[in-house]
């Protein structure tokens, strides 16, 4: 791959510069949009929430050429603006509206694909029509559920809906991590058998549900052979990445877990180095969700 086009989580462009950096890439930075040529073909940008394929340069030489010669590659185009904002939302204007309500937690996604473009000057623009997301930049919006515990439910909801990563009804889930309780609401609302782990108490309303256990644990001294075989094992510890890293192992060497979901939360500066070790674990995934913070979600699937 010689050269795509990130979109950075807001607030979060110098991870995903350092991160493209750090491949051998050479970017140049737009804002929020990362454009990196001689890009490794096994690289795989986690801090990107939209990643746009094999990027086309277009010269033009008026508004409505700009958006003929869009229309001709593709129906619906999602614009990142970042010069020349007028110029480019008029360009925009002459295109196919596109429509992003809300989406019901593991709900059908839109079934029209997107192509993303933005401005290099006043006659020329950038477009793909290859992009890794259908939601214009990769932002995700739900329909929330007021009764969930905490926000950090939203994950899961991401990973599970937009991703297709979700477990079976039935399957055996370890929470580590898990008070007040958001994840172990997600997972038992789905009809999964649930493992909480916590020092903590869970919020009382997920604590009485009839496929929830609780442990008042440490979750980094509780011992796989403790608990038996896991269906998946999920956390969203508040740890340093590299201690979350040696746990994985931990229960990944036991051969008693299948499947993870693990979210990595970077305390000051940007953990890179670990977040690597992560990305080399082969059939993984790491990527920033839309409703990430400072961290990103890792997972693994048998």
């Amino acid at each position: 791959m010689d050269q795509i086009v990130c979109v950075a989580p807001e607030s979060f462009e110098t991870e995903l510069e350092t991160e493209l950096r750090l491949s051998g890439a050479t970017v140049e930075m737009r804002e929020r949009l990362a454009i990196a040529t001689n890009v490794p073909p096994s690289s795989a940008a986690a801090w990107a929430q939209n990643v746009w394929r094999n990027p086309i340069r277009i010269e033009f030489t008026s508004i409505t050429d700009a958006a003929k010669k869009l229309r001709g590659l593709h129906p619906y185009w999602s614009l990142h603006s970042t010069v020349f904002h007028r110029r480019a939302q008029l360009i925009q204007d002459q295109l196919p509206k596109i429509k992003n309500p809300p989406i019901d937690f593991l709900g059908t996604l839109p079934a029209k694909t997107l192509g993303s473009w933005t401005l290099l000057d006043e006659n020329s623009l950038l477009a793909a029509t290859d992009c890794t997301s259908v939601f214009p930049d990769g932002e995700v919006t739900f329909n929330e559920d007021k009764e969930a515990p905490s926000r950090a439910y939203m994950k899961l909801w991401e990973l599970f809906t937009v991703e297709g990563v979700r477990p079976a009804p039935g399957a055996r889930c370890l929470d580590m991590g898990a008070s007040p309780g958001g994840w172990t609401w997600v997972l038992a609302k789905m009809g999964c058998e649930v493992i909480a782990v916590d020092r903590a108490s869970l919020a009382p309303a997920v604590s009485k549900l009839k496929n929830v256990k609780t442990l008042q644990r440490n979750a980094f001294t509780l011992k796989p052979e403790d608990v038996g075989p896991i269906d998946w094992f999920f956390s969203d510890l508040i740890c340093y990445p590299k201690d979350l890293y040696d746990l994985v192992n931990k229960w990944r060497s036991s051969g008693l877990v299948k499947n993870f979901v693990c979210t990595l939360k970077f305390q000051g500066e940007t953990d890179h180095a670990s977040a690597r070790e992560f990305a080399k674990i082969t059939g993984s995934r790491l990527k920033h969700l839309s409703v990430n913070k400072h961290e990103l979600t890792w997972w693994y699937q048998a």
